[in-house]
């Protein structure tokens, strides 16, 4: 599946571009924000809105994101990286799995990117699928690799 995206979709997904405020991002040093240097970020001087970037780059690990959805980022990759962590999946495949389930192309499947809406599915899908092959374990006699997890 070929998706085109516009180019102010391209720098909201790669830092460059604030989607609270509508305007370019800055790249600054983290001390903005950590008061501790952890590298660079892409900074919104009006909102305070930011995302880190990749060691010793200039890439962004995603969009920025304000403190709700920085909160929701971390959830996300809490359930979804069990499912390979845990080996249900390998790595690769658990991002295929996660594609297929929200209906986007593998190259946008990256939890960097993801919106609040998107956090909440990878949340939901993440549980649903952890606690199913939990049920299979037990099924078949196994000792579960994961707890039971309450979908909300």
């Amino acid at each position: 599946m070929v998706v085109a995206i516009t180019e102010k979709q391209n720098l909201i997904y790669n830092g460059k571009h604030c989607p609270y405020c509508d305007i370019p991002t800055k790249i600054v040093d983290s001390t903005v924000v950590y008061r501790q240097n952890y590298g660079k970020i892409y900074y919104c001087d009006k909102c305070g809105a930011y995302v880190g970037c990749h060691n010793n780059s200039e890439i962004s690990k995603g969009r920025v994101a304000n403190k709700e959805l920085r909160k929701l980022k971390i959830e996300a990759h809490l359930y979804f990286d069990k499912i390979w962590k845990t080996k249900q999946m390998k790595r690769h495949d658990a991002y295929k799995w996660l594609s297929d389930k929200l209906n986007i192309p593998k190259e946008y499947t990256h939890i960097g990117m993801f919106s609040i809406k998107t956090c909440k599915d990878v949340v939901y899908y993440s549980k649903q699928l952890l606690n199913d092959l939990r049920r299979l374990e037990l099924d078949f006699g196994q000792e579960p690799k994961t707890q039971y997890y309450e979908l909300n």
